[in-house]
């Protein structure tokens, strides 16, 4: 009889093997597991595509969970209503402000549930160390990966490779993704402005706007928008980000089908 320790481990191995045999190719890699690409994975996942968040810390919420300076709630305006009536997120509206306010316990979890149960993965802990290119025509055809813990332990450990059809740059004010595109890959020439100082009314309807496919395979939403095209940011205010989730996972969606049509 093994050991329950044994078992432990076994069981762990087991299951975790099979996901990544399975995560080895999928429809659409999100990297950052924020409102922008929470809301894109469930949108996604619906429509029956094979879905993985990857997220660098070991948790999900992007800039969510410290509220407006450590302050427990967010708003959003009525714009993103139909989103959070989507989610089953609660909400109170302020008449005074003309805004409505949630927890920002409950929009982080609700997010992040939904994806799952819509059939996305979470995979938290995970670095994107790079990406995979064709050229010819010139796209982006997945991403390289790494535990975390290994750059921030100065180690040179070689990554693995996940193939997918799209790749999402949801890291936020970072763009991690698309710099690295920018710096290795200059034919697709990237150019990251870098996210103007604060605008909020201005900033919560051209984040929405610049929502865009980048190149072939790279697509870009929440606030890595603003670092990519220069734009302003918004602070605590929730309703671009989760409009620009659901805005690119309509894009990717309708680019997956007719290439598969």
């Amino acid at each position: 009889m093994r050991s329950l320790e044994e078992r432990i481990s076994r069981a762990i191995w087991r299951h975790t093997a099979r996901d990544w045999l399975d995560l080895s190719r999928v429809d659409v890699v999100i990297v950052g597991a924020g409102p922008a690409g929470m809301t894109a994975a469930k949108y996604l996942a619906e429509k029956g595509f094979k879905v993985v968040i990857f997220e660098r810390r070991l948790s999900f919420g992007g800039g969510i969970g410290g509220g407006g300076m450590l302050l427990h709630k967010v708003v959003v305006d009525e714009s993103a209503v139909p989103i959070l009536k989507d989610f089953g997120i609660r909400y109170v509206y302020d008449e005074e402000e003309k805004l409505y306010v949630l927890d920002a316990s409950e929009l982080m979890a609700k997010l992040a549930a939904d994806a799952i149960n819509a059939g996305a993965k979470i995979i938290t802990g995970v670095h994107i160390e790079d990406v995979i290119y064709r050229d010819n025509p010139l796209r982006i055809e997945g991403v390289v990966i790494q535990w975390s813990a290994v750059p921030l332990a100065g180690l040179h450990v070689d990554p693995l490779f996940v193939m997918s059809r799209a790749v999402v740059d949801a890291t936020g004010h970072d763009a991690e993704v698309l710099k690295i595109v920018s710096r290795k890959i200059p034919e697709a020439r990237i150019s990251i402005a870098g996210e103007k100082s604060a605008y909020a009314e201005v900033a919560e309807k051209v984040v929405v706007e610049y929502t865009v496919k980048v190149l072939p395979g790279l697509y870009v939403a929440g606030m890595a928008v603003a670092a990519l095209h220069g734009l302003p940011r918004m602070g605590p205010i929730f309703s671009s980000m989760l409009l620009s989730g659901k805005k690119v996972a309509e894009i990717i969606a309708k680019d997956l089908s007719s290439t598969t049509s």
